[in-house]
């Protein structure tokens, strides 16, 4: 449970338990939004194979877009009057994403890998939006917006996955 920053005053008007709600579905997406970023650096540099410069300079581009979702989701949640926590720690135990092992990954694996991880942050940000609708609206916007960000992204990863059978 993410905390309520105290002795601030003209809050948005949300209610205790909506602030905290809201705050908390604003961690989850932090975190996730963060670990991405940071999975996305990890297989910038482990590509290997004949895709090499398009998908390490896109790589390059996503992690910058995750990194400004990032900022913006976090600043959504200060607004409200939460903290928010993107540190290394908070990462590793928050977030849902699976890791990717060390070393070289061809580049065809990487494009599937990297298609069903932000495929599962897409969904999960879906749900995180729906919940926020009950919430708190402005919240909901924010994470829709994220939801159209991701899933433009993830046309683009899917894009490269070759065809069955070539």
């Amino acid at each position: 449970m993410q905390p309520i920053i105290t002795g601030q005053g003209h809050l948005p008007r949300l209610g205790e338990h909506e602030r905290v709600e809201v705050g908390n579905i604003l961690q989850a997406q932090l975190v996730e939004l963060v670990d991405l970023s940071l999975l996305g650096k990890q297989l910038h540099w482990s590509v290997v194979g004949p895709q090499f410069r398009s998908l390490h300079l896109q790589l390059d581009e996503l992690v910058d877009s995750w990194r400004e979702l990032a900022d913006t989701v976090a600043e959504r949640a200060i607004a409200i009057g939460t903290a928010v926590d993107g540190q290394a720690r908070a990462v590793a135990a928050e977030s849902l994403l699976a890791p990717v092992e060390p070393g070289a990954v061809e580049d065809r694996m990487l494009v599937n890998e990297l298609a069903a991880r932000v495929a599962q942050t897409a969904e999960r940000t879906r749900e995180r939006a729906e919940r926020a609708s009950e919430l708190d609206p402005p919240s909901e916007d924010l994470l829709i917006e994220v939801i159209r960000a991701l899933e433009e992204q993830l046309w683009m990863v899917r894009a490269q996955i070759p065809a069955a059978g070539t």
